[in-house]
This record gives C-alpha cells, sequence and structure tokens, in this order.
C-alpha cells in the first residue's frame, strides 16, 4: 500500500470528484438560479444532465477502456473534466451551466469504473485490493460529508463558479498520480474484440431513459403519461439490448461472463444497497422538514448518524472481511442494509431514535457491500474485461438509486392528499404521510431483500462450484 501511495492519492482524486461535484453544487442552485435567472426546471437540468450522461455512458467507456487502455481512458476523462470545469467562468446562461455539466458527467463516465479497475489492477490479493478500494472510497465520502458545509462558506465569500473550478486542482492532481504512479496497460490485459455499436447505443438509450423515468414520476405524477412512456421504452430497450447481447459476436457486455455467481452475486448487493439507500434518504429528509418541522440546518444534522458512520467505518472494512470472508461480508452488509430499511418503514413514526438507527444500520452495510461486492464483481471477471465489470456495478447502484426514490415518491403521491410542502397539514394529511412513509419503507424492504436473497443463493452457487472442483481435483476425475 504505501508503495502504491502515488496511484492511491491519484484514483482517490478521481473518487473525490465525483462525490463532491453534486453536493457542493446542491448548495449553490438557489444562487444560481437567482443569477442565471433559471426555472426550477432548469435547476434540476443542471444535476440531471451529469447524472443522466454519467449513468448513461459508464458501459460504454468501460467497454471501450477494456479495449483501447484504462489508463488511457482515464487521463482523456481526467483533461475533459477540467476543461469543462474551467468553462464553469464564462458560464452566463443555463443552457450554458447544463451543456458543461453533461461533459462533467462524460467526464465522470470515463474516470470512475476505471478508479476502481486501476485499484483492482494495482495489487494480486484481494485485501490489499480491499484496502485499497475502502481507502479510495473514504476519500470520496469526506467529499460528501464536507461538500455542503465548506459550499456554504465559499458561498459567502465567493462566486458561485468556484464550488466548480475547485474541480481543475483535483483533476490535476488526479492526473499527476495517475501519470506516476501507474503504468501502462499490458497488451494481454486489454481485448481487441469489434467495437459492439448498436448494443452500445440500446444500452445507453435504455439506461439513460431508466434514469429519466423516476425523475419524472416524482416531478409529473403517476397520472401523466411522460413517466409511464419513458418506462416502457425503458423496458423495451432493456429486452432490445439483451437479444442483441445474446445474438452479437462480440457483445458490449457478454451476458454468459454477468451470470458468474460472484458477479451476479455482487450486482445484487450492489442494486439492493442502491435501492435501500436512496429511498431512506428521500424519505427521511421529507419526514424530517415537512412531517416534523425541523429546519433544513437542523435536518442536515439529523442525517449526520449515516455520514458518520460512512466515513467512520473504512478501517473496520477490511478487519471485517479478512475475518468472516469476501462472500460472507458482502450477504452480511446487504442484510444490514435491508433491516435498516424495515426498522425505518416500522419504526419510524415512533419516533427519531429509531430513524437514526435505521440510518447506522443502512450506512453501515452500504460501506461494507460497496467495497467488497465491487471486488468480488471484478474477481469473477476476465482481466480483459473489468472496466466495464466495475462500470456495471456503478451503473447497478445509479439505477435501483433511481428507482428507491421513485417508488418513495409514487407512493407517498398517491396516499398523500393535497400540496405536500404546505405548513399546517390536517390530521387526515399526516396520517396519510405516515402511511405513504410506513408503505414505502416496506415496499422497498421486499425489493432489497429479494435482490439479496437473490445474491446469497447465486454466492452459494459460487461456493459449490469450487467445493465441487476442489473435490475433482482430489480425485483426479
Amino acid at each position: 500500500m504505501r508503495e502504491a501511495w502515488v496511484a492511491l492519492a491519484g484514483l482517490s482524486a478521481v473518487f473525490l470528484f465525483e462525490m463532491l461535484d453534486n453536493s457542493i453544487l446542491n448548495v449553490a442552485l438557489p444562487t444560481i438560479g437567482r443569477e442565471l435567472h433559471a426555472s426550477t426546471i432548469a435547476l434540476q437540468w443542471a444535476t440531471g444532465a451529469y447524472t443522466v450522461a454519467f449513468g448513461g455512458l459508464m458501459l460504454v467507456f468501460g467497454a471501450t477502456a477494456d479495449r483501447f487502455g484504462r489508463r488511457r481512458i482515464m487521463l482523456i476523462g481526467l483533461v475533459l473534466l477540467g476543461a469543462a470545469s474551467l468553462a464553469t467562468a464564462v458560464v452566463t446562461t443555463a443552457e450554458q451551466l447544463i451543456a458543461v455539466r453533461a461533459v462533467m458527467g462524460v467526464a465522470a463516465a470515463m474516470t470512475t469504473p476505471g478508479a476502481m479497475a486501476l485499484a483492482f489492477r494495482l495489487f494480486a490479493e484481494d485485501s490489499l485490493r480491499v484496502r485499497a478500494t475502502t481507502l479510495i472510497s473514504t476519500v470520496g465520502l469526506v467529499g460528501l460529508a464536507i461538500g455542503p458545509t465548506v459550499g456554504g462558506f465559499v458561498l459567502a465569500i465567493a462566486p458561485w463558479q468556484v464550488l466548480l473550478l475547485v474541480n481543475v486542482p483535483i483533476a490535476v492532481l488526479a492526473i499527476s498520480g495517475v501519470r506516476t504512479g501507474i503504468a501502462e496497460d499490458e497488451a494481454a490485459d486489454l481485448h481487441r474484440d469489434p467495437v459492439d455499436v448498436l448494443g452500445a447505443v440500446l444500452g445507453t438509450a435504455t439506461i439513460v431513459l431508466a434514469l429519466v423515468a423516476p425523475t419524472l414520476f416524482v416531478n409529473e405524477g403517476t397520472g401523466s403519461w411522460a413517466p409511464w412512456t419513458a418506462t416502457a421504452a425503458a423496458a423495451v430497450g432493456a429486452v432490445l439490448f439483451l437479444l442483441r447481447e445474446r445474438s452479437a459476436r462480440h457483445p458490449l457486455l457478454d451476458l454468459k461472463l454477468v451470470a458468474d455467481p460472484l458477479v451476479s452475486s455482487g450486482l445484487a448487493y450492489k442494486a439492493a444497497a442502491g435501492l435501500a439507500t436512496a429511498g431512506l434518504g428521500y424519505m427521511v429528509t421529507l419526514q424530517l422538514q415537512l412531517a416534523w418541522g425541523w429546519t433544513p440546518g437542523l435536518a442536515a444534522i439529523g442525517m449526520l448518524p449515516q455520514v458518520v458512520v460512512l466515513v467512520a467505518a473504512g478501517p473496520f472494512v477490511n478487519p471485517f472481511v479478512e475475518r468472516v470472508g469476501g462472500g460472507r461480508a458482502a450477504w452480511l452488509g446487504a442484510a444490514a442494509v435491508v433491516f435498516g430499511l424495515a426498522v425505518y418503514g416500522l419504526l419510524s413514526s415512533f419516533g427519531y431514535v429509531w430513524v437514526a438507527i435505521a440510518l447506522v444500520l443502512v450506512a453501515a452495510g452500504m460501506r461494507v457491500v460497496g467495497v467488497v461486492a465491487a471486488v468480488n464483481v471484478l474477481r469473477g471477471l476476465p482481466k480483459n474485461r473489468i472496466s466495464i465489470g466495475a462500470a456495471l456495478t456503478d451503473t447497478a447502484t445509479e439505477v435501483t438509486s433511481g428507482v428507491g426514490i421513485a417508488v418513495s415518491g409514487t407512493i407517498l403521491a398517491a396516499l398523500f392528499t393535497g400540496d405536500i410542502a404546505t405548513s399546517n397539514w390536517s390530521k387526515q394529511q399526516a396520517a396519510g404521510f405516515q402511511e405513504a412513509v410506513t408503505v414505502a419503507g416496506l415496499v422497498l424492504t421486499v425489493a432489497a431483500a429479494a435482490l439479496v436473497g437473490w445474491g446469497i443463493l447465486r454466492t452459494r452457487s459460487a461456493t459449490d462450484g469450487r467445493a465441487s472442483t476442489t473435490v475433482a481435483d482430489a480425485t483426479g476425475e
């Protein structure tokens, strides 16, 4: 680990950008709206453009990195990030800001999966891979935690553009660390398969629609045609993508590799964590501020148990994994996420202490799952496919996070009558809100539990397969 500190510093800077960027920008949205005369929809797309570009293009750039070199794609993405961040200085309209954010999303799609793939490539031992991934993610989570506070202080003394210009020195640090500390990819660790253009188009379109649909459900409501159309189009796109990948001679995503027990179980755990974390965060934020009347500042303090656990649990991840094993650690972490979500759904009406317990359980579980499940996915893939594997884990988290928010928002819209943003709710409205929180919490619990159950079954398949191989080798069969 000490010998690789330059490389780890560069890769940590990449993840710091991903975590810091959106959290620090959200604080500035009211200021941006006033100065650029931006509408609510425009402000939403200032963050949404980044998310859609990031989530939609990760698979494509993951596959590209496996073919042309992870280090090379990483460096190109970092240069693009620095250039887009510099362009913020001359932004004068909301449309220009949306364009800049979309380019930043493209840069993030080029760099984020590569950070995990390159960290995995640095070490041959799984224990060191877990430690390296934990370190990188901890740096990013610190950025997520301090982003809003730092952003608030910066806005008090400087223009909002400074918040995005901070990406420039981060990009420079990352470029320096990656160029100095990481060697170029060896030809044996890459592949030269032709690019699956049709698969790339279908996969990107499907993911983009899947990311846009949840936002439409929350904003337009279940009575609008737009979210249902986007959902149906995403489902059709997914079917067409799967058919293409099954029939293509050189698919963008080899479905046989995804079916590997280590890969499929890791993706299931990551999906469960994304679903639970996003849904819980959305519901708790609304409950603290709207149902309980907490100020935004007090609500931020109320979310601190989650932030503290995410940041402070880093040093404990590797000892825990070494003690119980990677497979068991992954499903135990995923089970903690499900249990925490169940606690919230069943007991949040009895006071904040139960909300805090739910936040702690979900954060602790996610901290383990985020590292171990991702490493397990890459362990189950050939060396020339680890970038698309890392992209797949991030994409699973992005999509299920959107689904978690959409499910929560849709149930809330169905069970709450009137304008939720008004104060002085009636008893009927208060009861409707609590019913919606309970129903949404339990629906997400069941969905996350199903994913975890599937992951456990796949993990056992992997264990049984290894045991059978060992017996066969021992008997000479």
